[in-house]
């Protein structure tokens, strides 16, 4: 159990409320994991006073897309968000860590990298629990992802699934909702979430609708077919009658960069019509997912281990480079649209005699290797066993600044929430895993005037807390619960490069989650009070 100090004043402090107002310098007073009182009414007392004189003192912030899983289990103490101000950590990116049948425990043991645990739970729930029972400086949640759904089910076949799977499948999204999982979200260019129907997705997100959940989507194009991608997730949003989010808006390739402004009309006209939908993105025009990422769904189809004998085969992998290398627009084509294998880097390994290789490009390990980039990428692939994590630079600084402007936009950076030592130094993170929150806060807000600060903290705090429907967070109310971050506006700023990606952000001076001090004068306590934070739908199941 968290160890609370009787009384907690926060002093003198610049208050940004979370709601985008101006802000007002004043006190706020912790008590326990609550605010007790802010403004002229918090007085100063005691010896739990925190001087945060010139300081921003702000809800906590909340990270939209956390890939903490594997991260938090093997350190609970957050570092590399909890030290950028974020006390929320949203899991689940069309897979999530529940629920599980043997089968499904079997492969993700089979497929663990650095970080070795034991997958001793079977729902979502349980394995949040999990996390919290081990430690964590974070509050954790998740949604229940669709691809696992569907992998319990029907596994990796690429066809419709029948009336009665459908039924089971909503019967597990039925039982995720009740447990708290904040809604549904797919992952729809990779196995075997791209074989989800758009109907069987909409059934899926009907019953999340009724729990009060948000269906969110890693949409099944962010390339050349991204428009028609994006009429997907409306048709969904409205056939199902649920709130939706775009997970890591972009536009993807050069080609296809244009495509944005396209894209958020149609957003805004949904959002006329009555729709809400929302979006979520990160501050970098660099992506970082797997090498699968730049293979055609058919290859994958049936698994891991399917895929894996595929490419050891030289008929398929003749058809497969053919495939890569058009520029078809029938399947999301990583490749093509980073521009080829001199944009994309490697960043992780788990076959230590590859290691070697990380940070350097694809076309950089081809020519060590000898061998053409797209064979290479199948070699690398078979050797390690594994989807091999790699960036893609593939973005606009143009668009991704559009992106920022917009009001309905929040952000998460899509990486694990880490630490410079230890096994998180064996593969490199995209630098996002340590820059993303300060990054916006620094050189798009403080540097460049892209948004006010009021309006960033916004975005960071009470925007995604309401498309989360979270209850008493994202904002400093008296009442609400102790998430709070003290942060310097003048030097905040990232410092993790691709180059050099494990380093800490700078500006954050103290970090408090529920009511608990995890950071104090940019150190971190040890303090490890993180808790689940469960959906609309556990309340309405109490």
């Amino acid at each position: 159990m968290a160890a609370y100090q009787d009384q907690i004043i926060i002093h003198n402090g610049t208050i940004y409320d979370g709601l985008g107002g101006e802000p007002t310098v004043g006190n706020i007073l912790l008590e326990g994991d609550r605010i007790s009182s802010l403004g002229v009414k918090a007085k100063v007392s005691g010896q739990n006073v925190i001087d945060a004189s010139g300081m921003a003192v702000a809800p906590g912030f909340i990270n939209m897309l956390s890939w903490a899983n594997d991260a938090l289990i093997e350190d609970g103490r957050s570092q590399s968000d909890i030290r950028q101000g974020v006390t929320l950590e949203v899991m689940g990116e069309g897979h999530s860590y529940g629920p599980l049948n043997q089968r499904m425990k079997h492969e993700l043991l089979q497929q663990q990298g650095d970080i070795q645990y034991p997958i001793d739970w079977t729902t979502l729930d349980e394995f949040l629990q999990r996390l919290v029972q081990g430690g964590v400086a974070c509050n954790v949640a998740s949604f229940v992802g669709s691809g696992t759904l569907r992998n319990f089910v029907v596994g990796y076949e690429d066809r419709p699934a029948t009336e009665e799977e459908l039924g089971q499948i909503c019967t597990l999204t039925q039982q995720a909702m009740k447990q708290g999982a904040l809604g549904l979200a797919s992952a729809l260019i990779y196995v075997p979430d791209c074989f989800n129907r758009t109907t069987e997705l909409a059934v899926m997100a009907r019953v999340a609708a009724e729990h009060g959940g948000l269906y969110i989507s890693h949409l099944r194009s962010e390339g050349s077919r991204f428009l028609e991608a994006l009429d997907e997730l409306i048709s969904i949003t409205r056939q199902a009658g649920i709130r939706a989010e775009i997970y890591h808006l972009k536009a993807s390739g050069r080609l296809n960069w244009d495509k944005l402004q396209p894209a958020i009309e149609k957003v805004q006209a949904a959002q006329a019509e009555g729709l809400q939908i929302s979006a979520d993105m990160y501050p970098y025009i660099a992506s970082a997912t797997g090498l699968d990422a730049a293979m055609p769904p058919w290859v994958r189809e049936g698994g891991h281990e399917a895929w894996i004998q595929r490419l050891k085969d030289p008929q398929i992998r003749q058809r497969l480079a053919v495939e890569i290398a058009a520029e078809s627009g029938e399947w999301e084509n990583g490749y093509v649209e980073a521009g080829g294998a001199e944009n994309i880097l490697l960043l992780s390994f788990k076959n230590e005699t590859l290691k070697p290789l990380t940070g350097k490009t694809l076309a950089e390990a081809a020519a060590l290797r000898g061998t053409p980039p797209i064979e290479t990428m199948f070699n690398l692939v078979v050797e390690d066993d594994s989807r091999v994590g790699a960036s893609y630079f593939s973005m606009s600084e143009e668009n991704l600044l559009s992106q920022i402007a917009l009001p309905w936009v929040s952000f998460g950076s899509d990486e694990a929430s880490q630490a410079p030592e230890g096994v998180f130094l064996k593969s490199n993170p995209h630098p996002r895993a340590y820059g993303t929150f300060a990054r916006l806060l620094g050189k798009y807000v403080r540097d460049e005037g892209r948004l006010t600060l009021a309006e960033a903290v916004r975005r960071l705090t009470s925007l995604p807390a309401a498309n989360l429907r979270l209850d008493r967070r994202g904002v400093l109310k008296e009442g609400y619960i102790a998430d709070l971050v003290v942060f310097d506006p003048l030097t905040i700023n990232d410092r993790a490069t691709f180059d050099q990606p494990h380093q800490y952000a700078r500006g954050v001076k103290d970090v408090f989650v529920n009511g608990v001090q995890v950071l104090r004068d940019g150190e971190h306590t040890g303090a490890l009070p993180g808790r689940v934070v469960r959906g609309p739908g556990a309340k309405q199941h109490g």
